[in-house]
C-alpha cells in the first residue's frame, strides 16, 4: 500500500518561498511519475506540477515560473519548491504518484498579503 507524508508546509508573506517535501514508500519510487496537486477551500482539487520518472516536468499555468518540481529516487522524495508566492496559492498542497494512489494529509500552505 502507497503511502505518502507530506511536510513542510507554513505561514508565509507573499513574495516568500517554502520548499515542500513528500516521502513515498510501498512503491518502486522510480518507476512512478508523481505529481502535486493543492486543494483551496470551497475549491476542487487542482494539478500543480508533474514529473516524470526521467525528470520531464510541467507546470499549472497559475504556477509556472514560479514552481519547481524535482525528485531524488535515493530518498524516495519529491520536492516542491514554491517561490514568488501570492495569496491565491493558499491551500493544503499534497503529493500523489501517476496514477493517483490513496491520498495522504496534505501540509498546508497559507500566503499573507
Amino acid at each position: 500500500q502507497v503511502q505518502l507524508v507530506e511536510s513542510g508546509g507554513g505561514l508565509v508573506q507573499a513574495g516568500g518561498s517554502l520548499r515542500l517535501s513528500c516521502v513515498v514508500s510501498g512503491t518502486i519510487f522510480s518507476i512512478n511519475a508523481m505529481a502535486w496537486y493543492r486543494q483551496a477551500p470551497g475549491e476542487p482539487r487542482e494539478l500543480v506540477a508533474t514529473i516524470t520518472r526521467g525528470g520531464n516536468t510541467n507546470y499549472a499555468n497559475s504556477v509556472k515560473g514560479r514552481f519547481t518540481v524535482s525528485r531524488d529516487n535515493a530518498k524516495n522524495t519529491v520536492y516542491l519548491q514554491m517561490n514568488s508566492l501570492k495569496p491565491e496559492d493558499t491551500a493544503v498542497y499534497y503529493c500523489n504518484t501517476l496514477p493517483n494512489s490513496g491520498w495522504g494529509q496534505g501540509t498546508q500552505v497559507t500566503v499573507s498579503s
